[in-house]
């Protein structure tokens, strides 16, 4: 056997074997909540709801014609233009009537709902008569003027139009002003006649001068306070369409009606079809004639006819036009307010390009930028060609089938072409308005949701153009669709607009759309995924709003999410829970429901999720949970029982859960307020009087639970940062109720778990915390200057003497116990008051480990208190402590959600760093081979660095690819380039007074590395970013409490910890009695192995491969394996014991058949076949070695010693260099080794010594 080990081990591995490939190693610490602030996305204001929609409610059509007389001003051609609203007007007798019913009935296509008067060849007072009218009616609605004024003379420079006197004997002016002043505002105004475009000009001065007199009217009277300022009839809230410009004739084409302006804006088909037949463009159909247009088949309303595609795709272009060309203000104004303006000035863009063809410009106010030339109107001039080529046959075959234009169908291919390659640097997607006209279509309508789903998926920005385009209204009618199909894509497209914009919740209630998400979730064939986004909606729509929640409730909604909690999806029991939370939150009927439907206990049952965002989810439903308002018996004893569960939570690995767990608590405290603060008086005279004791007896104070527990159904101690395993709360037990558990140890309970946190290392956890504590600290100091509490006995806390006190199942909590405090919380204490912050002072609470008389004197738990003026304490409501992780929960759905992420997608920059990275790595080991082989026969006292360190070291870590050394002292860890002989940064690890680091190591060091550091207090920090220079360089990435209940012995193991990457395992053992094993990826404790000894760990070490060994060095000598897959009770499988003294270093050999390697600060070095409990080989090195160290790939170990030396040898004994002596300082002797470092694969050592130097030595370099 002894022969076989001669071999150097090295020899007995396979590289290529024993290395994870780094594509393959796990990334721990990496996920969104490690990454980035848990917080909210910015609220950005939403423009696209109008703040008030409008309609057209009266239509005043007057019509100056004059049948058979010309104005004298025009000279007409002849042939002229004669067709009035399709009709000549020379034609009957009653011409002019069916002229009027005529435009009227063209009107009513568009707002059928109007009232519709007419005014034929009118005077002044018939006019002003039918103004005044329909303003009255309108009142606050928009009023149209039609104006039609072919039979009189132009517009004036004065701004007048003209109309007639009774006798038709003279042209009558009518002032434009006057016009005004009649039909009030808000209004629009159609003229359809020459020199159109002065009437807007003037319209405006007209404007401006009454804006000008009304105001100073104003300024010459002072209205009295609050009297009403009269209303301006702006400019602004006038819109006005005009045929022409200021100068310009309306056309006299006899092939074209008189009336163009009017036929563009009323029958926007028909003038279409005839001017594409005047224009000469159909080649493509040259059978066309102006007749045969005339008969074109169809409703415009039917889409499935020749006519009503005609009109659907019109529709469509003219919105897409308008959106890509209007400012978004002016297109929500002119497109989206009203439906009758909406088609008004979509037909505008048409009597544009159609008018400026016969050289006439009209004109619009607001104005409206040039849009003839767009190239969209070639999309609709191929739609009329593919369209109109069919007409023939159609007309003469009755049986011939119509084919359908494929214009959707290709905008949707443009639509997905830009989705390729689409983001928010590039230009909007101009097919956006046509993919909201195609959800109308039921053929083009699942393509369509799956295109308009991807756009949204771009990102927030997405999401608000497509609301901004008018999709809102055709996406909540969809949820009256009863096609499965849909489900999913419109569950995904409410997720992402919901994600945006949270208002549309009233919306979704209004128009009962939440049955819709409802019927979702408790659909079991739905996919997961899209349950997940039916939960998030509903959790949106019940989100601070009463009308949610009470429509949610009478949907079942608590049932349903109950029955699912166990699902496999993380995603869907987080939000499952989150859904609950936001259901009773401040809502007693709901709470109420889910009480009777246990809610509060099937919710406990997650608070050991694998994944800290539900576990986190969970405490926060069971924080809303806890009754605002209802004070009843039975609500305080379910408060109570949810306050235990909680507890229970308070060690968790994850901030993210601690953080609501504090959240949660606040609420509890708030409830009892008065009954927390005399239990912390109760607390406070306790750790009076032991601290008193301590100081007399000079004995450290038991870690355990004291007397004031003593009753506690879970005891926590007063002394622990965290609870550890004899201190967990259970979670069996029937959380309704709280028989067996007085009130008085639910109180002491939770408040010592908010002491645990206040104390916690990480500070945003501690600072929350502390708020609450300080708050309770400063009401009991104050509350107990009067009298003793303690001695009341009215308020003592003893455990209830007889049955009879204890709750029953459904019963009400006991009337003997603070009979006089189930009033309002709070109420005894009526004055506010300021409550001091800690300042920074964390160690003015209780110590979360045992550090002797002196520490415990300098953690006076009344310290806090500031007694320098008379102060009453201000209520904990006023105290508020909150997160924004519901807010960062809902950031997920703003996120894209379709796209690879950075990290998987090979294209993107980060994948290719992360490459780079990987191929530097597999370099280094490369590299390092050689000497791994060489090193068991060559020197390794070549120092190529020195340095003094800030501090002394204590731990010491070569980074494995990277060229620095971290060097940890007391309070923080110093970074060199030992290749350069440079100092990077120093960072200060944050740990309390008198603790300091005692374990390290590297996280991610394949990739973007993390830095792990364990104080002697068992708390543990994860650092990012440690290389960055100055103090907010740094980020915390994750802090918790390792181990507690610390044992207080002379010689102090502090924490030690061994960090698995490829499992993502963290082992954590020191001055306690077992080893606690934690999962990076649940954040979570697995397993607690007790190690049966009587003393503490010293070292540690596993088999990352097998995952099953583990071995511990303890402080009396022995040696102790243990399978991790065997129960606690079962797991210690060998116990090795031929050392005599402190075991300094335990190493286990990589490889099947690696060896297991202790040493004791004695010198001797012994390796052991795991099989066996002797071993099999023994070196005696140089005695009380104070640190020893084994490469993990080369034959060799160093040892440091007392003596001011360190050894180096290999594993056959024999003795390779012995440093004394700097090189670098006239031969400077090298001061005690504190600590000392292999890297990872080169042959390089680094040493630290007491007299705070750090140096790192290598093999004699090669010769070329």
């Amino acid at each position: 056997m002894s022969s076989e080990l001669e071999v150097p081990f090295i020899n007995e591995i396979h590289e290529e074997e024993e290395e994870a490939s780094d594509w393959d190693l796990l990334i721990a610490f990496n996920e969104l909540r490690h990454r980035e602030k848990i917080q909210g996305s910015k609220k950005v204001a939403q423009t696209w709801r109008m703040k008030e929609r409008m309609k057209t409610v009266s239509v005043a059509l007057v019509l100056c014609l004059n049948v058979g007389v010309d104005p004298p001003d025009v000279v007409k051609t002849s042939p002229c233009a004669r067709l009035e609203c399709w009709i000549d007007p020379l034609s009957s007798q009653k011409a002019l009537e069916a002229i009027g019913a005529n435009l009227q009935k063209q009107y009513e296509r568009w707002q059928p709902r109007a009232r519709y008067k007419q005014s034929l060849d009118p005077t002044v007072d018939e006019v002003k008569k039918l103004c005044s009218s329909l303003r009255r009616n309108a009142k606050e609605e928009r009023v149209l003027f039609h104006y039609n004024g072919h039979g009189v003379p132009k517009p004036t420079v004065n701004g007048e139009i003209w109309v007639f006197n009774k006798s038709y004997t003279q042209y009558i002016p009518l002032s434009v002003y006057d016009l005004q002043t009649w039909m009030g505002s808000p209004s629009i105004y159609v003229y359809d006649c020459s020199n159109a475009g002065i009437i807007i000009e003037l319209f405006r001065q007209f404007s401006q001068q009454r804006e000008s007199e009304l105001e100073s009217g104003l300024n010459g009277s002072t209205p009295r306070f609050g009297s009403p300022t009269p209303a301006v009839s702006s400019v602004r809230n006038c819109i006005q369409l005009a045929a022409c410009g200021v100068s310009e004739l309306l056309p006299m084409n006899p092939e074209l009606p008189a009336d163009l302006f009017t036929s563009c804006l009323t029958t926007p088909i028909r003038i279409a079809l005839k001017w594409y037949v005047l224009q000469n463009t159909g080649r493509l159909v040259p059978n066309i004639t102006l007749d045969l247009v005339d008969k074109v088949p169809g409703q415009l309303n039917d889409r499935r006819t020749m006519l009503g595609e005609l009109n659907w795709i019109f529709t469509a272009i003219t919105d897409t036009i308008a959106w890509n060309t209007l400012p978004r203000e002016l297109f929500q104004k002119l497109f989206r307010q009203d439906l009758l303006v909406a088609s008004l000035f979509r037909n505008f863009l048409l009597a544009e390009r159609i008018m400026r063809s016969y050289n006439c410009t009209p004109m619009s106010s607001p104005r409206l930028p040039p849009t003839y030339q767009h190239p969209m109107w070639q999309a609709w001039d191929l739609a009329l060609d593919i369209c109109l080529r069919q007409l023939p046959t159609l007309l003469e075959d009755e049986n011939a089938q119509f084919h359908h234009s494929p214009f959707f169908t290709e905008q949707l291919t443009a639509f997905q072409v830009w989705l390729s390659y689409g983001s928010e640097k590039r230009n909007p997607p101009e097919q956006l308005p046509i993919v909201l006209q195609v959800l109308l279509s039921q053929v083009h309508r699942l393509r369509a949701l799956d295109l308009l789903g991807r756009f949204l998926d771009l990102g927030p920005w997405a999401v608000s153009l497509a609301l901004s385009v008018g999709i809102f209204p055709y996406v909540l009618k969809l949820l009256q669709s009863s096609a499965r199909e849909l489900r999913p894509l419109l569950v995904f497209i409410w997720a992402k607009i919901l994600s945006v914009d949270s208002s549309c919740q009233t919306d979704l209630v209004k128009d009962n759309g939440h049955k819709y998400f409802l019927s979702v979730l408790a659909d079991p064939y739905m996919p997961a995924e899209h349950r997940t986004m039916a939960a998030f909606v509903l959790a949106m729509i019940v989100n601070d709003y009463k009308n949610g929640q009470d429509a949610a409730l009478q949907g079942n909604v608590i049932a349903t999410c109950l029955e699912q909690l166990s699902d496999p999806s993380p995603s869907l029991r987080q939000w499952l829970a989150l859904c609950l939370g936001k259901v009773w939150s401040n809502f007693d009927n709901a709470r109420w429901c889910g009480v009777r439907d246990r809610a509060h206990e099937k919710l406990s049952v997650l608070l050991n999720d694998p994944s800290p965002e539900v576990r986190a989810s969970v405490v926060f439903a069971l924080g809303t949970f806890i009754s605002v308002t209802d004070r009843s018996d039975q609500a305080n004893n379910i408060d109570l029982g949810v306050g235990m569960m909680l507890a229970s939570v308070g060690n968790d690995g994850s901030p993210l859960v601690r953080k609501e767990v504090v959240v949660a608590l606040s609420s509890l405290v708030q409830q009892f307020e008065s009954q927390f603060t005399n239990v912390v008086v109760q607390w406070m005279e306790e750790e009076k009087q032991k601290e008193k004791s301590a100081t007399v007896t000079g004995e450290v104070p038991a870690l355990q639970s004291s007397n004031s527990t003593a009753n506690m159904g879970a005891s926590f101690s007063s002394s622990d940062s965290y609870s550890g395993e004899s201190t967990t709360v259970r979670r069996t037990y029937s959380s309704s109720t709280l028989a067996g558990t007085t009130f008085s140890s639910v109180y002491m309970t939770v408040w010592k778990v908010l002491v645990q946190l206040a104390m916690g290392p990480h500070r945003e956890v501690a600072d929350m915390a502390k708020q609450i504590v300080n708050t309770l600290k400063l009401k009991a100091s104050l509350s107990a200057r009067p009298t003793h509490v303690i001695q009341n006995p009215k308020t003592c806390y003893s455990a209830p003497s007889s049955p009879s006190n204890t709750a029953p199942i459904h019963g009400t909590p006991p009337q003997n116990h603070f009979p006089e405090d189930h009033s309002t919380p709070g109420s005894q204490m009526r004055r506010d008051y300021s409550s001091p912050h800690l300042s920074g002072k964390v160690n003015s609470y209780t110590s979360p480990h045992g550090r002797g008389k002196k520490l415990l004197s300098e953690r006076n738990s009344s310290s806090l208190i500031h007694e320098e003026k008379e102060e009453e304490p201000k209520s904990l409501k006023s105290t508020s402590v909150t997160t924004e992780f519901f807010d960062w929960s809902c950031r997920h759905f703003a996120q894209p959600l379709m796209r690879l992420s950075e990290e998987q997608d090979p294209e993107s920059s980060s994948h290719h760093r992360r490459e780079f990275r990987f191929l530097r790595n597999n370099n280094v080991r490369q590299e390092a081979r050689e000497e791994q082989i060489r090193a068991g026969f060559n020197r390794l006292d070549v120092e190529v660095f020195v340095n003094k360190n800030q501090g002394i070291p204590s731990v010491i870590k070569f980074h494995p690819y990277e060229g620095h050394v971290a060097v940890a002292d007391k309070d923080g860890i110093c970074f060199w380039d030992w290749e350069q002989g440079t100092k990077i940064n120093y960072i200060y690890n944050e740990n309390l007074k008198n603790t300091k680091i005692s374990a390290m190591d590297f996280i991610n060091p394949h990739d973007e590395s993390l830095l792990l550091c364990g104080t002697d207090d068992g708390s543990v920090r994860i650092w990012r970013n440690y290389l960055s220079e100055g103090y907010d360089g740094k980020e915390l990435v994750t802090a918790f409490q390792a181990i507690s209940d610390l044992i207080p012995t002379v010689r102090r193991a502090g924490l030690v910890l061994d960090w698995e990457q490829e499992s993502g395992m963290l082992l954590a053992s020191g001055d306690v009695r077992i080893i606690r094993i934690w999962d990076s990826q649940r954040e979570t404790k697995v397993q607690d192995i007790p190690t049966g000894a009587e003393s503490c760990v010293t070292s540690l070490a596993s088999d990352s491969f097998g995952r099953s060994l583990l071995i511990a060095g303890c402080g009396d000598g022995s040696v102790r394996l243990f399978d991790r897959r065997l129960a606690p009770s079962e797991c210690r499988v060998m116990t090795l014991r031929e050392h005599n003294r402190w075991v300094v270093k335990v190493h286990l050999q990589k490889g099947s058949e690696g060896k297991i390697v202790s040493a004791s600060n004695a010198g001797d070095v012994r390796f052991w076949d795991p099989r066996f409990t002797e071993s099999v080989r023994t070196l005696n090195l140089t005695q009380g070695i104070t640190a020893l160290e084994i490469h993990k790939h080369a034959d060799v170990l160093a040892c440091g010693s007392p003596n001011q030396f360190i050894g180096v040898y290999n594993t056959s004994g024999d003795n390779l260099s012995t440093i004394k002596y700097h090189e670098g300082f006239l031969g400077q002797r090298i001061g005690a080794a504190s600590c000392l470092a292999f890297h990872p694969y080169k042959v390089k050592l680094a040493a630290g010594s007491t007299d705070s130097f750090i140096s790192v030595y290598s093999t004699p370099v090669k010769r070329s």
